[in-house]
């Protein structure tokens, strides 16, 4: 089951083509079979998700969807997450666990997205190449000789590995719009007021 953007998966998802739990587990089963090599997630809950994913899929089926069910979305190791570790990929914070939810979590959680994994980045998002990890250096899904660019790599490998169908980043001199490049998908700075 592959979909080339969230808008098909979506629309196959309100057609009732495609139940979003099976959209996860095929997800999971595309990490699990290729996330050695390209090292884009760094921490996966299977379980939040598949519950999360039998939550959206009732709103779905009762016609009370939000406008993000059928995004399955891997979050950046820097952008805070309640519950989850939120580790920066620095062994600074090896053993942190975020303890609220940044702004951008809570509205996609509101609008019924289903969260699936951490993402590997540069070190505090300080670098260019997603070289500069505690996990390791993720890897170009397109040539793994290759890096995936910085420091939202782990996130722009991770759509173009078929891992997720979006992927949260941050920017500030060009990581989000860097990696998608380098990957070949579509990289997203908005606005401060966005």
């Amino acid at each position: 089951m592959q979909f080339s953007s969230f808008s098909e998966a979506r629309k196959s998802v309100l057609a009732g083509e495609t139940k979003l739990t099976d959209l996860v587990d095929a997800y999971i089963k595309q990490i699990h079979e290729n996330n050695d090599q390209i090292n884009s997630v760094v921490h996966l809950d299977e379980e939040k998700a598949r519950k999360r994913a039998r939550e959206v899929q009732e709103k779905v089926d009762k016609g009370e969807a939000g406008p993000m069910a059928g995004a399955v979305i891997g979050i950046k190791d820097v952008i805070s997450q309640k519950g989850e570790p939120t580790q920066c990929a620095s062994n600074i914070l090896d053993s942190f666990e975020a303890v609220y939810d940044a702004t951008v979590i809570d509205k996609l959680r509101e609008a019924d997205a289903i969260f699936l994994g951490r993402m590997n980045m540069d070190e505090f998002a300080m670098g260019s190449s997603n070289e500069n990890s505690k996990y390791g250096p993720a890897k170009n899904p397109h040539n793994t000789d290759y890096v995936p660019g910085g420091s939202s790599g782990g996130s722009a490998a991770s759509v173009a590995a078929g891992f997720h169908n979006l992927t949260l980043g941050s920017d500030t001199g060009g990581s989000i719009r860097q990696p998608a490049s380098y990957c070949g998908v579509v990289g997203l700075k908005p606005t401060y007021g966005r």
